[in-house]
């Protein structure tokens, strides 16, 4: 099924958080509150939701799960009245929708949908949530502002980049050759990218720090505790961010980044990138990643919530996912 809409369902203002599902809540919950510099906001259970030091809720939402795994991805838009129109274009495209328009089920409330990607992923789509004051960092301390990105494993780069860009609006800012494309829904050069794999699942997910400072102090902090990176500190070539790697105790992939490059819509061109390692990491100090920080990136296959809509079209999801899901 190719995606030819004739204008996107809508106009996302930002990335606004990431629900992880994974077996080990509490000791990811602890990691994230006691080492990684986020704020426990709101628990429930075996669900913990946890903010940064940025104007939202919460950017990551913790719950219990088998095995790791995607819970949602949650986009800012301007009004509930967005919501709705999105929805009608939506059904519109033959798109399955988890959730119909409405008041949302979460601690940070709001209004918004829950549509699922071809490759099974719940996307939420919002307005009206709760904020919070901003809070500048209490001195050099290391805390994460908010979501950078989420870099997402795909079996189809060009399909899953025609369905984000098309259908939800994102642009396309630079590619690294034909293995990575990254997508931006704002000035900030990309809050998703996406990583030609065998199959689906999360690659990593990059929390922005205040300034280079804090990134380095981050890094510093963590090695006080024991905790040392697998790949990093360096600068990206696209996008020329700082990065750091590190993995979290279900091992999930989680990365302290600052400094990300700002698009100008009026003068920014689209470059492929070659895959080399002086443009992987402009400085030259970050080696190659650590062979346990590749295995983690690659992540456990995962169907995400195709089993649980009915797309009006046969050929929605990609077939060539569920069956390498299907074989292991």
């Amino acid at each position: 099924m190719a995606f030819f809409a004739s204008e996107p369902v809508c106009k996302l203002r930002s990335l606004r958080s990431v629900s992880l599902k994974v077996p080990k809540t509490v000791a990811a919950k602890d990691f994230y509150h006691e080492v990684w510099g986020l704020s426990t906001v709101e628990e429930d259970g075996n669900r913990f939701w946890l903010r940064g030091t940025g104007s939202d809720h919460h950017i990551l939402r913790l719950e219990q799960a088998e095995q790791n795994g995607l819970g949602s991805i949650s986009f800012a838009l301007a009004t509930p009245q967005d919501v709705d129109l999105a929805a009608v274009k939506l059904a519109a495209l033959g798109i399955p929708l988890f959730r119909e328009p409405g008041p949302l089920d979460d601690a940070a409330a709001g209004y918004g949908l829950q549509l699922v990607d071809p490759e099974g992923r719940l996307l939420e789509l919002s307005a009206n949530v709760h904020a919070v004051v901003s809070q500048e960092p209490a001195g050099r301390r290391a805390l994460p502002k908010k979501i950078a990105h989420v870099v997402l494993n795909t079996v189809d780069i060009d399909r899953a980049t025609d369905f984000y860009t098309q259908v939800l609006g994102m642009r396309v800012s630079d590619w690294s050759e034909h293995q990575m494309a990254f997508l931006r829904c704002n000035s900030e050069h990309h809050v998703i990218a996406f990583n030609q794999a065998p199959w689906t699942s999360v690659n990593h997910v990059a929390y922005e720090m205040q300034s280079i400072d804090h990134f380095m102090r981050g890094i510093g902090s963590l090695k006080s505790h024991g905790i040392a990176p697998q790949w990093g500190p360096g600068r990206h070539g696209p996008g020329d961010n700082t990065f750091s790697y590190f993995t979290d105790p279900n091992n999930l992939v989680c990365e302290y980044t600052s400094e990300v490059a700002q698009v100008d819509e009026d003068s920014w061109l689209c470059r492929t990138w070659k895959r080399t390692p002086e443009l992987s990491d402009q400085w030259g100090t970050a080696g190659p990643p650590t062979v346990s920080v590749r295995s983690a990136m690659a992540g456990i296959a995962d169907r995400g919530y195709r089993d649980l809509v009915r797309p009006d079209s046969d050929d929605y999801f990609l077939t060539a996912e569920a069956l390498h899901v299907e074989a292991h």
